[in-house]
């Protein structure tokens, strides 16, 4: 019984042992591949899941040398944390361990990643209880090489080889792991073949551990390669894939004969006329180019390497032109030809030509015309004035407005620049034409000096003479314009006169009459204001002479001085201090006052008026007021009393009805 009871729980024991040891047993999962670029932190995380705690565990870090020789890095066990030394990764390591009950992480980092550390890293946990567990992760470090560098030959390549010549290189530096070239031209891989194209990489490592691949290439050129792009493309590895990168494009210079030859013109880039200085460029399509040599007319020509220069061309210089060289292939000529045109424009001719002189009323029928190679356009011009159109030029009923210089303008509308012009003078005969003053009728005043102008035309040139029957003339002025004569003259005024001017050539003559009214109302009125002015009588011999201008201005000053003295004179009137208080006045009536004024006015056979006042005693503060006795001044005073008041009015030679200060007057008598 004993003995049942001891083998059952043995039994037990194990039983529980067995299982407990199927728990506790560790697993581990690591990442099968890390990537990290040359010089960067990598990080490489072992997972672990065990029934022991971490207090309980043993963590190991080792790397495998590429014979397969385990080195550890790292050791953690419950009573200790020790990092290996003299290793490779001494002092660039750091392990990191956190997790919970059953499950747990170990972080290994590496810093500054180096191309010498590509190894596989092996994570191992072991348990205090039962067994171990470990997981391999292999680290791969990458550097991306410099961008490419590519090179072409620096000498021509002839066409003719027969087998592959170097056209370039192309080299990839400090890269790892090694990075790859292949060679394009135009879009398309090139690949090794024999006797057309040759690929030969080298490829070199410093002793950083970095690869430098450097790649030349081989072909066997055609003529259609001198047009083709060449470059190279470098592709490497890097954290996550692959990558690549291109070099920049080059061309080859490829020699091959000329076969076809162009010529044309170069400069100007119009159509040519005379003078031009014109370039003709020959280019044939070979490579290089060859030497070209000019012929015109079957001679050849100077130029300067494949450009001909032909200055100040003419007409004569039109013609096919022509440039060839020699094959250097077959020593055949190679021909190119273009045909030159110099267009040209004659001096315009006018007929009738230079001078040309008509009598007025005849017709003038001229021409213009210049020979050309292109259409062109006439005008006629008068003094800027365009006055025709077309080569012909009619002209009928000529008067001597149309005489002058006409211009025949020819221009050339399709090529500016291009013009030429000639002139006809136009000379009109016939008989003088005075041109007419503005005035001819004019009032003056008696002593006064007038100078009139007189314009004539005609051809010949007229010559003026003055004359009057009533006073000798001087001539003051005479002058001759390309149009016209001049003259002036200078009249004294002494009463009313006519003045001729005269114009007189072989054709015969004309003429035009100045009138000239002498004004003795005038002359009183100047002599009339200069006595008020100066308060004194003043001899007319004394007056100085004014011109016409003057008289009218000193006219018009007069006139508002002798409405300002009516004005006052009314306004004396109705304050009673002249003709009375009230009422009517007759002129028999014997005086009764000092104040009263009494006037006579009388006319003789002279028809001289004569005006007599009689004034009274002055009272204190009075100033003595004296009428004018001069005829003339007697006769202004009549017309502005006259103007002034409105109430002047003259009947016959014997009789005068007058109203004077309100009163009416005939005779000596007065009528109720």
């Amino acid at each position: 019984m004993a003995l049942r009871t001891k083998t059952t729980l043995l039994v037990g024991l194990f039983f529980l042992l067995y299982t407990w040891g199927v728990k506790a047993q560790v697993k581990v999962e690591v990442e099968g591949r890390v990537e990290v670029a040359r010089g960067q932190n990598v990080t490489i995380p072992c997972l672990y899941t065990t029934d022991d705690g971490i207090g309980g565990l043993t963590i190991e870090w080792f790397y495998l040398e590429p014979t397969g020789k385990r080195h550890r890095i790292y050791l953690q066990d419950p009573t200790m944390r020790i990092e290996d030394t003299a290793t490779p990764f001494t002092g660039r390591i750091k392990v990191d361990v956190n997790g919970s009950q059953g499950n747990g992480q170990v972080i290994l980092t590496i810093m500054d990643a180096r191309l010498g550390d590509e190894a596989d890293f092996i994570c191992r946990i072991k348990s205090l209880t039962d067994g171990s567990h470990e997981g391999v992760t292999q680290l791969r470090v990458f550097e991306r090489p410099d961008i490419p560098t590519i090179e072409g030959v620096d000498t021509a390549i002839w066409y003719t080889n027969i087998k592959p010549v170097k056209i370039g290189s192309c080299e990839a530096k400090n890269g790892y792991p090694r990075p790859n070239i292949t060679w394009y031209k135009d879009n398309s891989p090139l690949v090794n073949i024999p006797n057309e194209v040759s690929v030969v990489p080298l490829v070199t490592m410093d002793s950083s551990g970095l690869y430098s691949v450097r790649s030349e290439l081989s072909l066997n050129v055609v003529k259609e390669d001198k047009d083709s792009d060449f470059y190279c493309e470098v592709n490497y590895l890097t954290v996550g894939g692959n990558a690549m990168m291109e070099s920049n494009k080059i061309k080859i210079l490829v020699n091959y004969p000329t076969d076809e030859v162009n010529l044309w013109v170069k400069s100007p880039k119009r159509d040519i006329k005379e003078g031009d200085t014109v370039e003709l460029q020959c280019q044939g399509n070979g490579y290089p180019q060859p030497t070209f040599t000019f012929r015109q007319g079957g001679e050849d020509l100077k130029s300067n390497s494949n450009v001909l220069e032909l200055r100040d061309v003419s007409r004569h210089n039109s013609g096919v032109y022509e440039c060839f060289t020699l094959n250097a292939e077959n020593f055949n000529d190679v021909v190119g030809n273009t045909t030159l045109l110099v267009n040209y424009l004659d001096p315009a001719v006018v007929s009738p030509d230079d001078t040309h002189m008509l009598f007025q009323g005849e017709e003038l029928n001229a021409s213009c015309n210049a020979l050309s190679s292109l259409n062109t356009h006439i005008v006629w011009m008068k003094n800027g004035v365009k006055v025709a159109t077309g080569n012909i030029l009619l002209l009928r009923d000529i008067v001597y407005d149309m005489a002058g210089t006409y211009e025949c303008m020819v221009t050339v509308p399709q090529l500016v620049g291009m013009e030429t012009s000639s002139a006809l003078q136009l000379i009109v005969q016939g008989q003088p034409e005075i041109l007419k003053p503005q005035i001819t009728s004019l009032e003056e005043t008696v002593e006064s000096t007038v100078v009139l102008t007189c314009r004539a035309r005609g051809y010949p040139k007229p010559t003026i003479i003055w004359k009057s029957p009533e006073v000798q003339i001087d001539t003051v002025s005479s002058n001759e314009t390309e149009d016209e004569v001049v003259s002036m003259a200078s009249v004294k005024v002494t009463s009313d006169m006519n003045v001729t001017c005269n114009a007189v050539n072989q054709n015969g003559n004309k003429e035009v009459l100045f009138s000239i009214k002498a004004s003795e109302f005038l002359h009183a009125l100047l002599v009339y204001v200069l006595v008020i002015q100066t308060d004194t009588a003043i001899p007319p011999k004394k007056i100085k002479r004014e011109s016409s201008g003057v008289i009218i201005a000193v006219l018009i000053i007069c006139l508002l001085l002798l409405a300002v003295l009516g004005s006052v004179l009314y306004f004396l009137y109705k304050k009673g201090k002249i003709c009375g208080r009230s009422g009517k006045q007759d002129l028999t009536k014997e005086k009764t006052s000092r104040d009263n004024i009494v006037v006579e006015m009388k006319r003789d056979n002279t028809e001289e008026a004569v005006l007599l006042a009689v004034n009274g005693d002055k009272k204190p503060g009075e100033q003595e007021f004296s009428l004018p006795t001069h005829p003339s001044l007697i006769h202004l005073y009549r017309s502005s009393h006259y103007v002034s008041q409105g109430n002047y009015e003259q009947k016959d030679d014997t009789k005068r009805s007058q109203r004077l200060c309100g009163d009416e007057w005939e005779g000596t008598s007065k009528e109720g």
